[in-house]
C-alpha cells in the first residue's frame, strides 16, 4: 500500500487503520467471508429442522410457579395439555362408530411415550353434536414436546381416519402444535420477503447511487451480512433454542443496517475519488470517516436492544440477542468486507449508470466553495445547485414558521396513541387453513376455549381443600363451562375451570380478576392459591411487559444521552436528539394505533386452553384486530430509538464537524443539511423497504412491527432530520454546543491524531471544544479552502 495510505490510516484511528488493512489483505479477507458464508449456507438447511418454538417462559411468573406446581402434584397430567379436537361431516359424536373412531385414538396414543393422562372432555352447553373432545397431557419440556409432535399428530391423524373410514377427522391442539405451525410459515414468509425487499432495495439504491454497479456493492455487503448471522444463529441453536421469530428479525436488521453502513461508506468512498485519491487512500479516508460514524451508530443500535435484556421473558431476550449480533455482524462487513471490495470492484462502480453522477451524493460533497452571504449569519454558500440546495437555503432563512409546523405535525400524529389498546391476542390469521387452525376454530365456536387451574396445595396427610363454595359461585357464572376439583391424595388439590371464552378475550381478563376476589372470601382462611393456565400466562406477560416498557425506556434515553455526550461533547445536542426521537416514536406509534383501529374487531369467541397460552409468546400473541401487541413497544422503541440515532450522529456530525471548522453555527446547519440530506434520505428509503417487507407476512404481529419501524423512519427522515432538527439547531445558535466546564474534565478527551481531533479528511474534529475568537476568526478564513482541500 502506498506510504501516503499508511499515513492516512495511522492519523485516521482504528476504523481507518481497519479499513487500510482490509484493504491491503483484500484477498485474504474475502477468502475469510467467503468461508463463513459457505458455511452459514450448509448449516441453514441442516438447521432449518432444528428451529424451536418460540417459548413462553417468564421468569419466575406466578403463573409458570402455579404450572411447575402441578406438574409435580399431578405428573401424568403433564407439562402441557393438548387436545383431541374430533369432527365428522356426516356422523353425531353419539353414534358408535364415531365413538370407536375417538377410542380408537385415544388408545394408540396412550402408549407413545410422553404421553399422561387422555381424558374424555365434557360436552358443554352450546357445542356441535358433530364435535368431540378428547385431553391428553404431554410430558417433557419445550423441545422435547416440538420433538415428540409429528409423531403424535401422524398416529392421531391415521388411526383416526382408518378407524372411521375416512368419516372422522382430528386435529391437535396446543401450544406446541400452534407455535410448530407458525414456525413453517414464518419460513416461507421470510423468504418471500427477501424475494421482495432485496429487488426494490437494489432499485433504489441504483437511482439514488446512478448505477447498477454501485448499487450492487450495498447489496453484496447486506446479503452476506444476512447469510453469516443466520448462520450464526443456525450455529446457536446446537446449544440452545433459536425460532424462527429470532430468525427475522435477525434478517431484517442485518438486512437494513447492511445496506445503510454499506451505502455511508460507500458515498465516502466515491466522494474520496472524486477528489483524486486512488482506490487504497480513498478506502482507508472511508472507514477513517463513515466508518467511525457507522461504529458509533451500531454502538447505539447494541445498547437500545440489549436494555430489552431486562425483560423477564426469554422469548423477548432472545430477541434482542438476535438483533446485537446481525448489528455487531453488520458491522463487522461495513468495516472489513467492504474495504476488501472496495478497491477491487472500483473500475464497476460507474457500470450500468442510470444518470449523471453530477447530481449524486458524493459530487455534491465535494463541490462546496465560498460565495456571499446566502441567509443571515451565514458566512458562506454552496456553489451547487439543486432541489437540496435551494430547501437548505430556504430552511434557514425561515427556521421558526418550519420548526412549529413540524412540531404540530408531530404532535398530531402522536395524538392517536393515547388511545392506544395493549394486549396480547392470539394470531388466528396465521393458523386459518391449517389442520390445528381448524381445530381451534371449531373449539372457539363450541365455546370450549380455555382452562384456568387453581393449585390449592395443603399439608402432606391432610384432607382435600373444601372448593364446595368456590366451585358452586364458578357454575353459577356463564363465562365459565365447567368446574372441577381433584386431589393428589397426598398434598395437592387442583380445580379446573373450564372457560367459555378465549385466554385472549376481555371476559377471560374480567373472570380471572373475579376469582382473585372470590378466592379469599370462599376458600378457607389462609388457604394459599396459585392460578395457572393461558389467561393468567397472559396476564402475567402483559404486566411485566408494561413494567419493563418504562425501565426500557429509562434505560435507552440515559444511554443514549451517555453515548452523544460524549461523542459530540455537548449536552444540548443529545437532549435535543432524545426529545426528536421521542416524537418520531410517538408519531409512529399513533399511526399503528390508527391502523389497528381501523382494523377493527376483537378475538372472535375463543381459543384453546393451550392454543391462547401460545398468544404469551411473541410468535403466538398478534393481534385479532383492532389492538397493539403489548410486545411492540418493547421491540420497536428500542429498534426505533437505535436506528433514528443513526441519521443524528450522521446529520449532526457532519455539521458539528463544519461547526468546529468555521465558529459559525448557521453556516454549519446549512453545510451539513445540504450535504446530508440527500444521503440520509437514501440510506432511510432503503431501511423503510426493508421493514416494510414485514407488511407482507401472515403474522400480524410481524405486520406490526414492520409498520411502527418503517413509519418512524418515514417520519424521521422526512419531518424531523429534514425539517425539525436543523430549524431548531440554526435557533440555538452557540448553544448547541454548550458543555459545562466541570463536564469537560470529566468527560474522555478528545482524540487527536495527526492534523485532526476526528478521523475525517475533509474537516477537524467535532470533538473538540469551541474555539476561542481568534481561533474562529482564522479557521473562518481557512474553512473553505480546507474543505477543498480536504
Amino acid at each position: 500500500m502506498p506510504d501516503s495510505t499508511n499515513t492516512t490510516a495511522r492519523e485516521s484511528g482504528p476504523t481507518g487503520r481497519i479499513g487500510a488493512t482490509a484493504a491491503r489483505h483484500g484477498r485474504l479477507v474475502m477468502w475469510v467471508w467467503a468461508v463463513l458464508i459457505t458455511a452459514s449456507a450448509v448449516l441453514l438447511p441442516l438447521q432449518l429442522g432444528r428451529l424451536s418454538i418460540p417459548s413462553t417462559a417468564m421468569g419466575d411468573s406466578p403463573a409458570l410457579r402455579a404450572a411447575e406446581l402441578i406438574t409435580r402434584g399431578f405428573p401424568r397430567l403433564g407439562s402441557e395439555q393438548m387436545m383431541l379436537a374430533f369432527d365428522s361431516p356426516t356422523w353425531q359424536g353419539t353414534d358408535p362408530a364415531y365413538q370407536k373412531a375417538v377410542s380408537s385414538t385415544a388408545r394408540a396414543i396412550v402408549g407413545r411415550a410422553g404421553v399422561g393422562t387422555v381424558l374424555p372432555v365434557p360436552t358443554v352447553t352450546g357445542q356441535n353434536p358433530r364435535h368431540v373432545y378428547v385431553s391428553i397431557g404431554v410430558t417433557g419440556d419445550e423441545s422435547t414436546r416440538q420433538r415428540r409432535l409429528p409423531h403424535l399428530q401422524d398416529v392421531a391423524y391415521r388411526t383416526a381416519r382408518e378407524a372411521s373410514g375416512g368419516r372422522v377427522s382430528v386435529a391437535v391442539v396446543g401450544l406446541t402444535p400452534v407455535l410448530a405451525e407458525l414456525i413453517h410459515a414464518d419460513v416461507k414468509d421470510l423468504r418471500f420477503v427477501e424475494i421482495v425487499t432485496v429487488p426494490t432495495a437494489v432499485l433504489l439504491l441504483a437511482f439514488g447511487l446512478g448505477s447498477l454497479g454501485a448499487a450492487v456493492v450495498p447489496l453484496v455487503v447486506a446479503v452476506s451480512t444476512v447469510l453469516v448471522s443466520t448462520g450464526a444463529l443456525m450455529a446457536m441453536s446446537l446449544v440452545t433454542q433459536v425460532d424462527t421469530t429470532m430468525l427475522t428479525l435477525a434478517s431484517s436488521v442485518g438486512l437494513g443496517l447492511g445496506l445503510d453502513y454499506a451505502l455511508l461508506i460507500l458515498l465516502r468512498y466515491r466522494q474520496a475519488r472524486s477528489r483524486g485519491r486512488t482506490p487504497l487512500e480513498a478506502t482507508a479516508r472511508a472507514t477513517a470517516t463513515a466508518g467511525t460514524t457507522v461504529s458509533w451508530c451500531a454502538l447505539v443500535v447494541v445498547t437500545t436492544s440489549a436494555a430489552l435484556l431486562i425483560i423477564p421473558a426469554r422469548n423477548v431476550r432472545m430477541l434482542a440477542l438476535g438483533a446485537m449480533i446481525a448489528t455487531g455482524i453488520t458491522l463487522c462487513a461495513a468495516l472489513t468486507l467492504l474495504p476488501a471490495l472496495l478497491p477491487r470492484l472500483d473500475p464497476w462502480l460507474d457500470r450500468g449508470r442510470l444518470r449523471r453522477r453530477s447530481g449524486s451524493p458524493e459530487r455534491l460533497e465535494a463541490e462546496g466553495t465560498t460565495g456571499p452571504p446566502a441567509f443571515p449569519g451565514a458566512g458562506a454558500k454552496a456553489a451547487t445547485d439543486g432541489w437540496w440546495t435551494r430547501w437548505t437555503l430556504h430552511l434557514m432563512r425561515r427556521p421558526w414558521p418550519y420548526l412549529i409546523s413540524a412540531l404540530t405535525v408531530l404532535v398530531l400524529a402522536a395524538t392517536p396513541v393515547l388511545g392506544i389498546r395493549l394486549g396480547l391476542h392470539y394470531d388466528r390469521t396465521a393458523l386459518a387453513h391449517t389442520t390445528t387452525g381448524q381445530g381451534l376454530l371449531r373449539m372457539e365456536h363450541d365455546r370450549l376455549a380455555s382452562v384456568t387451574v387453581l393449585a390449592l396445595p395443603h399439608p402432606p396427610g391432610a384432607p382435600p381443600v373444601d372448593t364446595t363454595a368456590l366451585s358452586a359461585a364458578l357454575h353459577a357464572d356463564p363465562r365459565v363451562a365447567l368446574a372441577s376439583a381433584l386431589d393428589n391424595g397426598k398434598d395437592l388439590t387442583v380445580l379446573a375451570v373450564g372457560e367459555r371464552n378465549a385466554p385472549d378475550s376481555a371476559a377471560s381478563t374480567s373472570l380471572l380478576n373475579d376469582i382473585h376476589r372470590l378466592v379469599p372470601r370462599l376458600l378457607p382462611a389462609g388457604q394459599r392459591v396459585l392460578i395457572a393456565g393461558p389467561t393468567a400466562a397472559l396476564a402475567d406477560l402483559k404486566s411485566a411487559a408494561v413494567t419493563g416498557l418504562w425501565q426500557v425506556i429509562g434505560i435507552v434515553l440515559a444511554a443514549s444521552f451517555g453515548l452523544l455526550l460524549v461523542v459530540f461533547r455537548s449536552v444540548l445536542i443529545p437532549l435535543k436528539a432524545i426529545a426528536m426521537n421521542v416524537l418520531a416514536v410517538g408519531a409512529a406509534f399513533g399511526v399503528l394505533t390508527l391502523v389497528s383501529e381501523m382494523s377493527g374487531g376483537t378475538p372472535a369467541g375463543g381459543g384453546t386452553a393451550a392454543g391462547g397460552a401460545a398468544g404469551a409468546g411473541v410468535a403466538g400473541a398478534g393481534v385479532a384486530g383492532g389492538g397493539v401487541n403489548v410486545l411492540i413497544p418493547l421491540l420497536a422503541f428500542a429498534l426505533v430509538f437505535g436506528l433514528s440515532m443513526d441519521y443524528e450522529v450522521f446529520l449532526v456530525h457532519r455539521i458539528a464537524e463544519h461547526y468546529h471548522r468555521s465558529g459559525d453555527n448557521a453556516r454549519a446547519v446549512a453545510h451539513g443539511l445540504q450535504h446530508t440530506a440527500r444521503t440520509i434520505t437514501l440510506a432511510a428509503a432503503v431501511m423503510v423497504v426493508t421493514f416494510a417487507g414485514l407488511l407482507t407476512t401472515h403474522r400480524q404481529d410481524f405486520q406490526q412491527m414492520g409498520l411502527t419501524v418503517a413509519a418512524a423512519i418515514a417520519i424521521d427522515v422526512t419531518v424531523i432530520r429534514i425539517v425539525l432538527v436543523p430549524s431548531l439547531m440554526r435557533l440555538l445558535g452557540h448553544r448547541n454546543w454548550w458543555l459545562p466546564h466541570g463536564l469537560t474534565r470529566l468527560l474522555p478527551a478528545p482524540r487527536r491524531t495527526g492534523a485532526h481531533a476526528f478521523p475525517d479528511a475533509e474537516a477537524a474534529s467535532p470533538l473538540v471544544s469551541p474555539r476561542t475568537p481568534s481561533q474562529t476568526n482564522r479557521a473562518s478564513r481557512t474553512g473553505a479552502l480546507t474543505e477543498e482541500q480536504g
